[in-house]
């Protein structure tokens, strides 16, 4: 399966990156109700910082931005179980089939880019930061420029006026 493919399952909930338990079990060729009924066999390996369950509300949220056939056969009123990416790594390792492994290590992979992607937007963001500090300062310096600009070309042009003026009084050639 594709990194992308696998990137577009991962969701932020509760400020954690996690997968929905059927979309692991579609992705480690098992029906959901087996995937779950292996975690609760071994509920202790899979702390809260590694699972959750969603809650009504978050699942009413999340359900109507998911759209996959595993949704239509699950019950309205069971709520998913949110998978961190330790808690994906857990559960491969108590499935201990190929496809669990394969499917494991490209999940690791796609977090990684996941992690290698928001590390990009953080610099990013820091040399916007840095890029609006910089030209901020740029409108204050400038407003001072065009003052100066603005009283030199006055003193000008009271200068040429003065020179230009009409004589009066005694006259020379």
């Amino acid at each position: 399966m594709e990194i992308q493919v696998i990137q577009k399952k991962i969701f932020e909930i509760r400020g954690h990156k996690v997968m929905l338990d059927f979309d692991l079990a579609t992705m480690y060729e098992v029906s959901t109700k087996v995937f779950n009924q292996a975690i609760k066999r071994n509920i202790e390996r899979f702390p809260e910082e590694f699972m959750f369950q969603l809650t009504i509300e978050e699942w009413k949220l999340m359900w109507s931005q998911i759209v996959t056939t595993s949704q239509t056969r699950r019950r309205r009123d069971s709520l998913p179980y949110a998978f961190t990416e330790h808690g994906i790594t857990m559960a491969a390792s108590i499935l201990k089939s190929e496809t669990a492994i394969r499917m494991n290590i490209a999940i690791v992979r796609a977090f990684i880019e996941l992690r290698k992607f928001a590390s990009q937007y953080a610099d990013i963001i820091v040399q916007l930061k840095d890029l609006k500090d910089k030209v901020g300062n740029h409108d204050v310096h400038l407003d001072k420029i065009y003052e100066a600009l603005d009283r030199l070309l006055t003193k000008q042009d009271e200068e040429t006026d003065w020179e230009a003026r009409q004589r009066i009084g005694f006259k020379t050639d």
